[in-house]
């Protein structure tokens, strides 16, 4: 029954959506209605209000879906939609400003005499309002209205002029900042938890092991990650559409010619050119700069661009006059002065110790007075003018409304769709399909293709992606990111939106293009866009690098860049040392004359301990070689093994669902104890029977020769992991042997500091009273304990404390370990200064030689080389099914 109420389920939906019902009431409402009918269903027929729901009732069903939206609200962590207002208003302030049309205007003059010029300019703005607004509908009015009567003047054919109109305007749901990005990178946070777990259980299921080894695990993603993710893609789209236009004027020129500027490009061209195109640069610079470089959080940029589209607005509205750009000025100075006092002072109000820091509080001070006089300065004027303030905000406050709605309608959808198990029938019917991930993964995206003709991009992204995101962000074998999953879903959210006959983006412009321009002209048009967007979708697919490479590059130059010894980063880590030590000898220069050193000179457990590391050194070496040989081994027999392994692991899957389906089948004829229902249970042991019967036909198709297969792959990848364990054990230990006797070297000075103290503690452990004279003594076995490499002066004070410190204290025994303390004392200061002077360069040589191949694991943080490195490495997606 389950089954039927999810189909009504998606026809009511359908149906209120099909009528014209707002989006944000239909989803909603379906969810309600359903899960009514079913509980009612279920008390008349079944005697319980559960009966006919998958699991739990319907009280927990209704409340299901506020509760998660509710709690993406009251979570610190999850704060990522608070963005949404923010870029809203930063997008309606430029629209109202009339910032958009001067920027059409503009390109237009200036790329008019080039081929295609006007088409070209059109993409153009149409890249920076998606950079600065976002908002579709939006764009593609304001584009439609401006430059479409422009192109249709210079004879621009009407396909291509409202194809280009219409493409340019969809750039805002892929280039940040974006909404769509936003809310993908919150549903996709809770995806990944989803896959996270599905892949430890298939890793479980598949090895028998209890734990799953962190480098296999999921990672989640963030709206910022989003952002820089989308923002080559977006780029390459810009570059497509300009690349085609600029083909398709030069090919036929009549269709999409040049457009002569008829005034001068002078002085006051470029005055009005820079006016016009700085400030919303400026802005883009800002808002998806403050991202990229780690200064600001998602949120934090978008009041960055608010606070930025106001002070735009308050010197584009008014009439021209002498203090026109007074607030701007006022702006940018007081960032001259905040810029300054960041960099220069400490601007810790808590810290101030002296008069420098106070003048670094009072210039943040005064610089942020004046920031917020340019900001009310620029709101007065905006609001004074046509009200445009108080428009602007109930603009955003309806959009923003309308957006939060439709993300609890949503919710609720998505809670009914699980309720009656459409969740586990989507999983069933993807993880059923031939192919693997990606024929799952194509079917995804056609789904969604096709839903983007009817759904707007929120209903898409909180409707389907919870539900499908999870299947294929657990998938082993293409082992892909969230945020690559999310821009793919971002970039097919987009293509839907020019589709004909229900593209968004095409009702846009037919409401504003002028009646000569026919709707099948539009359709047309549409069509070469489409195909670029199709291609784009394609290249970022097989090349996730332009996706993944940003955000890895930017988290890996970041403060918070993970550590050298991330267990995720070790295969690029001794990829990139085994490049290093192809292509030069200074590691193996490095330890050859490390081994030259006198190590006479140091004592005979340092000595030992010296030799041990640079022994480890070679066998650093040489087990990285192993490693990469065992993992040439590995590849090699994969080509055999992975058809049997995807075999078997397919008969496995099915064995597990139909032993579910037993299991399940065997509890409901477990409870049919009474005679009346005799008939029933053995229909129930016969399908039982059935059943078990299929599970042994399946067990006979697994082939003879797979645990002899499996074994011996085992072996081989046995063999790489151990090799590769070996080796960071030993590179390790090649850069802490000599790390600890340089750092001993290092205390040398601390350790002669304290001779003094120490010969003045005999008169102490002679003459002063025993509790006092132990507790001085325990002191100065605590200050020798924190001098690297004089454990053995500190064992003999330690013994002398302890002297004192019995109940019947013998003073002579104290001095006689006081007496050991001051010989093991001595005997340090023979060989520190001799091996100081003997062995300090060289040990530091050698360290330098094997930082960056061998010592790479026990720095810090990545240098930036290595950075980039990493970035590069771990952009491609690595496929991990082999171990599963």
């Amino acid at each position: 029954m389950e089954f039927y109420f999810l189909a009504l389920l998606i026809l009511i939906m359908a149906a209120a959506l099909g009528s014209g019902y707002p989006v944000a009431f239909a989803l909603p409402g379906a969810a309600i209605i359903t899960i009514g009918l079913a509980a009612g269903a279920g008390y008349i027929f079944a005697g319980s209000t559960d009966a006919y729901f998958h699991s739990g009732g319907p009280n927990q069903w209704l409340s299901a879906g506020v509760t998660n939206l509710r709690g993406v609200y009251w979570e610190v962590e999850r704060d990522t939609l608070i963005a949404i207002p923010l870029f809203i208003f930063m997008g309606i302030m430029l629209q109202r400003s009339k910032i958009a049309e001067d920027l059409l205007v503009t390109m237009a003059q200036l790329f008019g005499p080039v081929p295609g010029g006007l088409g070209i300019s059109v993409v153009f703005v149409g890249a920076l309002l998606a950079a600065t607004t976002g908002i579709v509908g939006a764009t593609v009015v304001a584009m439609g209205l401006i430059s479409l009567p422009a192109m249709l003047r210079n004879n621009y054919s009407p396909s291509l002029a409202t194809g280009t109109i219409a493409a340019s305007g969809t750039l805002g749901q892929i280039i940040p900042p974006s909404i769509v990005l936003i809310i993908l990178a919150d549903q996709l946070a809770s995806a990944t938890d989803q896959a996270s777990t599905a892949r430890k259980a298939l890793h479980k299921e598949a090895t028998g092991e209890l734990s799953m080894p962190s480098v296999f695990d999921v990672g989640s993603t963030s709206a910022g990650e989003m952002f820089l993710g989308a923002f080559i893609p977006g780029l390459l789209l810009v570059g497509l559409y300009m690349l085609y236009i600029l083909v398709y004027a030069i090919l036929k020129p009549k269709q999409a010619p040049a457009v002569p500027y008829d005034g001068k490009y002078d002085g006051a061209f470029l005055k009005n050119m820079l006016i016009t195109l700085v400030p919303p640069l400026a802005l883009i610079f800002l808002v998806l700069g403050s991202i990229i470089a780690g200064v600001a959080t998602v949120n934090q940029a978008g009041a960055i661009g608010a606070a930025g589209a106001m002070i735009m607005a308050g010197y584009r509205l008014p009439e021209a006059n002498k203090s026109l750009y007074y607030p701007a000025l006022l702006a940018i100075a007081s960032l001259a002065v905040l810029a300054i006092a960041l960099i220069n002072f400490d601007m810790n109000v808590k810290a101030i110790e002296d008069g420098s820091d106070r003048l670094g509080i009072i210039l943040g001070a005064v610089g942020s007075i004046m920031l917020l006089v340019a900001l009310i300065w620029s709101c007065w004027r905006v609001l004074k003018i046509e009200n445009t303030l108080a428009g602007v905000m109930l603009e955003t406050a309806k959009t923003t409304s309308l957006v939060f709605i439709i993300l609890l309608g949503a919710a609720m959808l998505t809670a009914a769709f699980r309720a009656f198990g459409g969740e586990d029938l989507v999983k069933e019917f993807l993880l059923g399909l031939p192919g693997g991930f990606w024929t799952q993964f194509f079917i995804v995206m056609l789904v969604i293709f096709v839903l983007g003709f009817f759904l707007d991009f929120i209903e898409i992204a909180v409707v389907v992606v919870p539900i499908v995101a999870p299947i294929l962000l657990a998938d082993p074998e293409a082992n892909i990111t969230a945020v690559w999953l999310g821009v793919m879903i971002g970039l097919n959210i987009q293509t839907s939106f020019l589709t004909p006959p229900f593209g968004f983006a095409l009702f846009y412009l037919r409401g504003v293009a002028p009646a000569i321009v026919k709707t099948v002209q539009m359709y047309k048009g549409v069509i070469a866009f489409i195909s670029l967007q199709i291609a784009a979708l394609v290249i970022v697919g097989l090349y996730p690098p332009l996706v993944n490479y940003l955000p890895n590059r930017v988290s890996f130059l970041s403060e918070s860049s993970p550590p050298p010894r991330n267990p995720k980063l070790q295969l690029c880590v001794e990829d990139y040392v085994g490049q290093k030590l192809a292509e030069s000898s200074a590691t193996r220069d490095a330890i050859a004359a490390a081994r030259g050193l006198d190590l006479s000179v140091l004592p005979k457990d340092l000595a030992d301990d010296l030799t041990d590391g640079f022994d480890t050194a070679d066998a650093a070496l040489t087990e990285l070689d192993t490693a990469f040989a065992s993992a040439d081994s590995v590849q090699a027999a994969s080509g055999e093994y992975r058809p049997q392994l995807r075999l078997v692991r397919g008969i496995e899957k099915q064995i597990r669902n139909i032993q579910h389906e037993v299991a399940e089948l065997e509890k409901q004829a477990s409870r049919m104890r009474d005679e009346s229902q005799a008939a029933d249970k053995a229909k129930l042991d016969t399908k039982v029977a059935a059943l078990k019967a299929e599970i042994e036909h399946l067990r006979a198709g697994i082939p003879e020769s797979w645990e002899g297969v499996h074994k011996e792959f085992q072996t081989l990848t046995k063999a790489e992991n151990s090799a590769r364990s070996k080796y960071r054990r030993a590179a390790d230990g090649a850069w802490e042997a000599p790390m600890s006797v340089l750092a001993v070297l290092d205390a040398n000075d601390a350790f002669v500091a304290l001779e003094q103290d120490l010969r003045d503690m005999k008169v102490t452990i002679m003459s002063t009273p025993e509790k006092e004279a132990q507790e001085l003594v325990n002191e100065l076995s605590k200050v020798f304990g924190k001098v690297e490499g004089a454990d053995d002066v500190k064992k003999a004070l330690s013994k002398a404390r302890k002297a004192l410190k019995s109940k019947t204290p013998d003073r002579d025994k104290a001095l006689a370990a006081y007496d050991d303390a001051v010989a093991a004392y001595e005997g340090q200061l023979a060989w520190r200064a001799e091996a100081d002077a003997k062995l300090r360069d060289g040990l530091n040589a050698y360290m330098d030689g094997i930082k960056d191949t061998l010592g790479i694991r026990q720095q810090p943080r990545f240098t930036r080389d290595q950075a980039l490195e990493m970035a590069s490495c771990t952009a491609y997606h690595r496929d991990i099914s082999l171990n599963f």
